[in-house]
């Protein structure tokens, strides 16, 4: 799953992130220590974030960086 995708599915009705974490938009941003428009635009997919802000995003929800992040692009190790 893309972290846009996880971010948008994450969210609950009335733009809130979930589970014990009744966060707004810029609730999130302020823990992240970037802009509102920052998480904005990675919900849009028109930011990739920094590897250390993907650090702390998965930190901050208690996942793994693995299950946050996916690339859309698979290689076969073998192909070379």
């Amino acid at each position: 799953m893309r972290l846009q995708t996880f971010l948008n599915r994450t969210r609950r009705d009335g733009g809130k992130y979930p589970a014990g974490r009744d966060w707004t938009q810029a609730d999130l941003a302020d823990k992240l220590e970037v802009s509102q428009q920052t998480i904005n635009a990675i919900e849009k997919g028109k930011f990739d974030p920094s590897l250390p802000l993907a650090f702390k995003l998965a930190r901050l929800f208690s996942m793994s960086i693995e299950s946050i992040f996916d690339d859309e692009v698979r290689v076969d190790a073998e192909s070379g």
